[in-house]
């Protein structure tokens, strides 16, 4: 799967389906074919994967050390939940009731492209978490990005 690109705002209907934008639906070709697992995301929003890329996460925790509690824990936690959808004739997912309490999701949301995964989240808690943008970005990206040294002129 490439990169995802793009921000998208949408409307649930009243049992609460969503309608893949085509701008979106043209970047997931295997949705059709593969379907689509949405899970809580680390915050109060949702996140979808493709089925592949859900599968590269679950190879990536059936490596942690089943004995750990903390492992356990968070294993427990980010895979809970999750659920496996494929888009109806219409090209909607049903986003599942209990993860649109989890993450305050009523009508409007916006789907947010991070890298193999797109966030969902609430119209109004996507406009707050935008609103606490960092005072000053170019000290974030030297901090995520020089001093972990994944950029720059090292």
């Amino acid at each position: 799967m490439s990169y995802l690109t793009g921000e998208f705002e949408c409307k649930l209907d009243a049992k609460g389906r969503m309608m893949i934008p085509v701008g979106l639906k043209k970047q997931l070709p295997e949705a059709d074919t593969e379907g689509l697992v949405i899970n809580r995301g680390l915050e109060k929003y949702l996140v979808i994967y493709t089925k592949t890329e859900w599968d590269k996460k679950l190879d990536e925790l059936s490596k942690l050390n089943e004995y750990d509690r903390k492992v356990n824990q968070f294993v427990r936690y980010f895979t809970g939940g999750a659920t496996a959808v494929e888009p109806d004739a219409a090209g909607r997912i049903n986003l599942p009731k209990s993860l649109m309490e989890y993450a305050g999701i009523t009508g409007e949301v916006v789907l947010t492209c991070m890298l193999n995964k797109v966030e969902i989240w609430d119209k109004k808690a996507h406009q707050q978490m935008l609103s606490n943008e960092p005072e000053n970005f170019a000290d974030l990206a030297e901090e995520v990005m020089v001093k972990r040294g994944k950029g720059g002129n090292e």
